[in-house]
């Protein structure tokens, strides 16, 4: 497979600079790099595809114990305030004051809108449910939700004594790897640690579906036979 003029015009060549560096300045090798990145990018999101999911049904169940009386779930209106309560804070430099939890309440509102159909003007709990992104339920594990959010309700989906801050730290950097993976961006640098991290965070949920994905997942033989 020989990296031609035209294809490095059509990848660009700043793009495809880093696969040649990787590659000892070899312009074969690197164009057989770009291939399996491309490869195991895929590979990755078909593994961060079921680790989303898993999590955000996890989440969802945890979070039903808050809903209130007359609603039926947490992303209703009154429940999603009381999760999600207005509070206001200063920024440490002086600048202006927010609200630190409008935007959670902002994305759980636009999951309602497009969740909405011709059928359900009152969507279907499980469509807003997937309406929201893994930002979102990132989001979920921050500090400012310790105690409205992860204490009484969210540390259910884990085992006992799981800590938030680690799930948090873990969360954060797999949703930066998946969006470098989702925008088609080189992970030659040490992907490892991320399938360890991946599988991890599965497993904190699920032993049984973290066994499950690690004997499914195409990343490890991909990981072997490296160009």
């Amino acid at each position: 497979m020989t990296a031609e003029d035209w294809f490095i015009d059509w990848v660009s060549p700043a793009r495809f600079d880093r696969y040649l560096r990787a590659a000892g300045h070899d312009r074969d090798r690197a164009r057989r790099l770009y291939e399996w990145n491309a490869r195991l990018s895929g590979a990755f999101l078909h593994d961060l595809s079921h680790l989303e999911i898993g999590l955000r049904n996890a989440y969802d169940r945890a979070l039903q114990g808050a809903v209130v009386r007359g609603e039926a779930h947490w992303t209703e209106p009154r429940t999603a305030t009381a999760l999600f309560p207005v509070d206001v804070r200063h920024h440490r430099n002086g600048g202006t004051a927010r609200d630190v939890n409008a935007i959670a309440r902002r994305r759980i509102a636009e999951a309602v809108d497009r969740a909405r159909t011709p059928d359900h003007a009152q969507p279907l709990p499980g469509k807003v449910v997937a309406e929201l992104t893994f930002g979102f339920w990132t989001m979920l594990t921050s500090d400012r939700l310790e105690r409205t959010v992860w204490r009484p309700y969210l540390h259910l989906a884990y085992e006992s004594g799981t800590r938030r801050d680690g799930v948090r730290d873990a969360l954060e950097d797999l949703r930066r790897f998946r969006n470098r993976v989702a925008h088609h961006e080189c992970i030659l640098d040490r992907p490892e640690p991320h399938l360890r991290r991946l599988l991890s965070q599965v497993r904190r949920i699920a032993p049984e579906a973290a066994a499950d994905l690690r004997a499914r997942s195409g990343v490890p033989a991909l990981l072997e036979r490296r160009p």
